[in-house]
């Protein structure tokens, strides 16, 4: 019932910045055929699982997908993606495009034998700059964007990478989004195209939109960076009993906040009572408002500023978010039945569609376990499958 329904997306990505991105496609409707190295996915092996090759990473990034694992460096192996791809809307890898180059799978090959593809790379840089054939992961292009040196001068001048694998959900989401538009030119045309989505310059993008500052203009009015965002003092306020996130942004947030409170000398004071002067002055105004949190409770500051209307929410940790008021009462975190796994914690689809509703089709895939139905569903005979279990090509069906 998604609105992706009737597209075929052969996924040839791993670990997490691919996945991410093919599992939002297959939510949306979309079929989606994973295609994995006969080892698998290597995030099936990353966390705590009740079966090998079944854990938490992969379990989350890998749902809305059939799975057939296949040796791509074998003629067999490369014969089998090439018949996938001849009806396939889509094809999606985060190899470097040399990479699938010498799997002869490069753009020329796959356009040759579906025009209507659209051929999706999502890997780490541009291919006209001098980093086109390097490596590039997650950390590594946190660093290159600036992130590491931002969390520096917001905490103790020690450079830090994000606790979360921003950069590839980042990218994934970027990725969703031009593969759609990709479809929709397609559509219109009845001609694909090949589309590159580099992490770094996704992310120079997004981290230097913020931070730009006055290097935006020629020459710089300064040395960049957004001071609100970089104010030491700028993270979830201490109360008398535990942490609040709370802003005070624009103006009428700011009046009803000190009428609140009972601060008519801060209503008063030209630093906090206009949004330009607590831009202007914000280390000051974080500090003073730290001290005003610190003399209430958490539950106290919840009722008081929410009758005032100023933006409060709890400050979650990773087992109290499971139990927030309006994620239980939106059913975002269901407990579902998986086949082979048992009752496993997954998330709802965070769009939803008053036509098209999409919900996920499927649980994430035990290894190649979808391997034989994919190859009859390509034309290939009993016989034929046996043989490539056989060679090497391919493994038999999980037990």
């Amino acid at each position: 019932m998604g609105p992706l329904k009737g597209i075929k997306v052969v996924d040839m990505t791993t670990v997490l910045m691919g996945p991410y991105a093919t599992q939002m496609l297959g939510d949306y409707g979309a079929e989606v055929i994973k295609v994995e190295s006969l080892d698998g996915d290597v995030t099936r092996l990353i966390g705590p699982m009740r079966h090998t090759g079944m854990g938490p990473v992969f379990l989350n990034t890998n749902r809305s997908k059939r799975s057939i694992c296949l040796d791509l460096k074998k003629p067999a192996g490369r014969e089998a993606v090439l018949r996938l791809l001849k009806d396939a809307d889509v094809l999606v890898y985060n190899v470097r495009p040399q990479a699938m180059a010498r799997l002869q799978l490069g753009y020329d090959v796959a356009s040759a034998i579906n025009p209507r593809l659209v051929y999706a790379g999502v890997f780490g840089f541009g291919q006209d700059g001098p980093y086109a054939t390097k490596p590039a992961y997650d950390d590594l292009i946190q660093g290159a964007t600036a992130l590491p040196a931002l969390m520096a001068q917001t905490g103790d001048g020690v450079p830090r990478y994000v606790p979360n694998a921003l950069v590839d959900r980042i990218v994934g989401l970027t990725a969703v989004g031009a593969i759609c538009a990709s479809l929709v030119h397609r559509d219109r045309t009845g001609q694909g195209q090949r589309v590159d989505i580099p992490m770094f310059e996704t992310m120079a993008g997004f981290v230097m939109g913020d931070h730009m500052g006055g290097l935006t203009f020629e020459p710089p009015l300064d040395k960049g960076g957004y001071a609100r965002h970089l104010s030491r003092d700028r993270r979830p306020y201490k109360t008398s009993d535990g942490y609040l996130s709370v802003i005070v942004y624009n103006d009428k947030q700011g009046e009803n906040f000190f009428k609140a409170t009972g601060r008519d000398d801060l209503r008063a004071d030209p630093k906090f009572a206009t949004f330009a002067g607590r831009a202007a002055n914000i280390d000051v105004v974080y500090a003073e408002l730290a001290r005003i949190f610190e003399t209430r409770t958490t539950a106290e500051w919840i009722e008081l500023l929410t009758k005032a209307d100023v933006p409060v929410m709890p400050m979650h940790d990773l087992a109290s978010i499971l139990h927030d008021e309006h994620l239980e009462a939106t059913g975002f975190f269901p407990v579902v039945d998986h086949p082979t796994e048992g009752p496993i914690r997954s998330m709802k689809v965070t769009a939803t569609w008053s036509d098209t509703e999409a919900e996920p089709v499927r649980l994430a895939p035990r290894l190649n376990e979808h391997g034989a139905e994919i190859l009859r569903e390509i034309g290939y005979a009993p016989d034929e499958i046996a043989a490539m279990i056989r060679d090497g090509v391919t493994r038999p069906a999980p037990e």
